[in-house]
């Protein structure tokens, strides 16, 4: 391999892992705090990106206002799934929960199926030439793709580590009982939580539905490198979340020219079952009690 395609594998890769950041982190969040893995997470992205191109579609609007209105509607679907469901299945067992968001997964997709249909759609977007770097070529899709997910992660890092909220957060994530008895009101909280989580997804459905294509099962083939991803940095570390997925998107494109595109799914499972086996903690994780 030359240093040219090494070097274009490895933008593709490290812009796919901030995609692929972004699903991870929402799903990290609800791991650590809620204790189980949201499996719904996938479909809210899908849910985002189909809000997004709805919006385009019928109302014309930009990309942008788009995204935000999708971010709007997906907040609204995930904190409703809290409400009606996640709430009520609080202090049960994971797999219960877990089970719930399969099963929620799966409603949202047929939805989307029944009104959208299984066609692939995509973004009114401006066609525009790549950047060619002699031989390295950048699109400015691309560009701006990296930049809006760094900045919604610049966000949620400030909400997470710089505000009230996300100290609240941290500590109902290390004891929700001793979080209850120091006077924190873990309802409001939660709803907080799972409208950033929906938000979240539904930026990551936008700008991968910008960078491939909008499909029903886009959010489907997202989710387990979105888990790995959260597996690999560290179950429950924000920071390990976005770590995992770069380093997973990067190792994912250095293998194409050896494996095929068509094994980048295969390497997400490699990697996660390498992980639980020998370090179950992830990069930046700690080994937890799971209740």
């Amino acid at each position: 391999m030359t240093w040219i395609a090494f070097a274009n594998l490895l933008i593709n890769g490290l812009i796919e892992g901030l995609v692929v950041a972004l699903p991870a982190l929402a799903m990290t969040l609800v791991m650590g705090v809620n204790r189980f893995p949201n499996a719904a997470t996938g479909d809210f992205l899908t849910t985002g990106a189909y809000a997004a191109v709805a919006v385009q579609m019928l109302g014309g609007w930009p990309l942008w206002a788009a995204a935000l209105a999708s971010m709007a509607a997906t907040a609204v679907v995930s904190a409703g799934s809290y409400t009606l469901i996640f709430r009520k299945l609080a202090g049960r067992p994971m797999v219960s929960s877990m089970l719930a968001a399969i099963g929620l997964g799966f409603l949202l997709r047929s939805l989307i199926s029944f009104f959208a249909g299984h066609d692939q759609r995509t973004f009114d977007l401006p066609l525009v030439r790549a950047w060619n770097f002699g031989g390295v070529r950048l699109l400015p899709t691309d560009v701006a793709i990296a930049g809006i997910a760094v900045l919604c992660l610049l966000v949620v890092f400030v909400l997470i580590y710089k505000t009230s909220f996300g100290r609240q957060l941290r500590a109902v994530a290390d004891s929700a009982d001793l979080a209850r008895a120091s006077g924190i009101r873990a309802g409001g909280l939660m709803l907080s939580l799972w409208v950033l989580v929906g938000a979240l997804s539904a930026i990551g459905g936008v700008l991968l539905g910008m960078k491939a294509i909008v499909s029903p099962e886009m959010g489907w083939e997202s989710l387990i490198p979105a888990f790995a991803a959260m597996v690999l940095g560290g179950i429950g570390s924000p920071v390990g979340a976005v770590l995992g997925a770069l380093l997973l998107c990067v190792a994912q494109e250095l293998a194409v020219p050896l494996l095929g595109p068509s094994y980048k799914l295969v390497l997400s499972f490699v990697v996660l079952a390498l992980v639980l086996l020998l370090r179950p903690a992830g990069i930046m994780g700690r080994v937890q009690r799971v209740r």
